[in-house]
């Protein structure tokens, strides 16, 4: 039996809708990652770019279990010596780009390297529940519905 490898001809891309809506971070996170390589696709070839466009909408509605939201923090250095920053998850969610939370935690859990920032390129996370991608024809994927432990109420 043959090993089966994918080429750039065989691999379907499908649009993907997810409602943040009380999610639970890290889950959704993880489930975004898998589906960004491709990994539910029986056709998965690691080397290849087979997974499918993201969209996650309502990323300011996600959850934070535990004490997260207040003492969960968020480094980035400014270039300068003694430049490093730091920002609570809360003041990023409460600021003008709270879907910065979704994006980093789908980042991380990507591999480093080009296929990951291109498989990192084909998600899109929005504020409202409003995205420009209604032409694509999105299907919907209801997260908090695979596992109880998915959906929390906040």
């Amino acid at each position: 039996m043959k090993t089966f490898s994918a080429k750039a001809a065989d691999i379907q891309k499908k649009w993907i809708l997810i409602d943040a809506t009380g999610l639970i971070v890290g889950r959704l996170a993880s489930i975004v990652a898998m589906r960004l390589r491709g990994k539910h696709k029986p056709s998965y070839t690691p080397h290849m770019d087979c997974g499918d466009h993201v969209i996650v909408i309502n990323a300011e509605k996600i959850v934070l279990t535990g004490k997260k939201r207040d003492k969960k923090v968020y480094h980035h250095h400014t270039g300068f010596p003694g430049g490093i920053k730091t920002r609570s998850a809360r003041f990023i969610l409460e600021s003008k780009f709270p879907e910065r939370i979704v994006e980093k935690a789908v980042e991380r859990m990507l591999d480093e390297g080009p296929l990951a920032r291109q498989q990192f390129s084909n998600l899109r996370v929005y504020k409202g529940s409003n995205h420009p991608h209604e032409a694509q024809q999105p299907v919907a994927l209801d997260v908090g519905a695979l596992n109880p432990k998915n959906k929390r109420v906040a």
